[in-house]
Parts: structure tokens; sequence; C-alpha cells
């Protein structure tokens, strides 16, 4: 009786854990086959749009569908070689985002649309600079920028705003993997 109460309570923690189970997943599925830490832009630039989305949604479990929209563009990109195109798109779909959330007014809370549209230019850039140089530093300005959205997603998940909390817990677990894999493959050569 004792032995199904332990699996059953690993089961239930399990079940708790599918963020975490679903970001070392995709991390896996991402990382076969990586030939550069470049190639990984895209998914820099998607980590802001996802919470800028949310934000000018004012929806915070609109951050899934958000991302399952950036995973199209992602994945587009990666299937016809163009992981630069699929980071600019993202870019424009960012622009977009803040432009419908000023139009409906979600200028407020400042930790909303405001903080996520100044944290979207910031992780946006990092992935436009890491485009445009060699392709080694770009590699490692991607994994920073990764690790630094690593850190936010650890912050957000905290304060249980802007994003859900399965969907911040599910970007640090793929944010901190596709880091730590693109040092390595960059280390490598």
């Amino acid at each position: 009786m004792a032995s199904t109460a332990a699996s059953s309570s690993q089961a239930t923690g399990l079940r708790r854990r599918w963020p975490t189970l679903a970001g070392v997943a995709l991390a896996g599925m991402t990382a076969y086959g990586l030939a550069s830490g470049v190639d990984l832009a895209p998914i820099l630039a998607a980590s802001g749009l996802v919470y800028l989305g949310a934000a000018a949604l004012r929806k915070p479990m609109t951050a899934w569908w958000v991302f399952l929209g950036t995973f199209v563009v992602v994945g587009a990109g990666k299937a016809i070689g163009e992981s630069a195109l699929a980071t600019w798109l993202i870019l424009g779909l960012a622009g977009a985002f803040a432009v419908f959330g000023v139009v409906r007014g979600v200028l407020r809370p400042a930790y909303g649309l405001p903080l996520q549209s100044l944290a979207m230019l910031a992780f946006g850039a990092v992935a436009a600079v890491a485009l445009a140089v060699d392709e080694s530093a770009g590699a490692y300005l991607v994994a920073a920028g990764l690790l630094g959205h690593a850190a936010w997603d650890v912050y957000h998940h905290r304060v249980e705003r802007v994003v859900v909390r399965s969907f911040a817990e599910f970007c640090f677990v793929l944010d901190t993997l596709l880091a730590v894999v693109i040092v390595v493959i960059t280390v490598r050569g």
C-alpha cells in the first residue's frame, strides 16, 4: 500500500511539473542538429514577444497562444533555412502587438505593456545584433540573451504577472537549456 501512495505522489508531482518536462522536450528537439547558436536568434526574439503579446492582450493565459504563433514562425524559418527572416518577422510582430496595446489603452499597470515593451526592445536588439556580428560572438550573444530571459521568467513566475506561471516555468527551462547547448556547441567549434 505504501508503494501505491508513493507512485501516486510521483504521478502528481510529474503532473505539476509538466511545464518543466515540456521545456526539456522542446529544448531537446530544438538542439537536435543545431549547427550554430545564431540560428536560435528567433527564439530569443520570440521570448520577448510572448510576454509583450500577453501584456498587450491583458490575458496571461494568451502567452501560450502567442508562443504557438512564434513556434510556427520559428519552425518555418528553420525549415527554409532562414532564421534571420524569422527573427525580423518576430520583431515586426512585436511592433504590431505594441501598437495594438497602445491603441487599446493598456499602458497601465507599468509592469504590463510599458515594461514588456522595454524588455522586447532589449531582447530583440540582442537577437538583431547577434545576426550582424560574426557567428561565434553572435552565438554567445544569443546564449547570454536567453539566460537574461530565463531570469525574466523566474521573476514573472515569482510575482505571477503578465504570463501564467506554467508558461514562465516552461520558458525558464527552455531558455536555460538552449543557452547551455549554444555555449557547448560554440566552445566545441
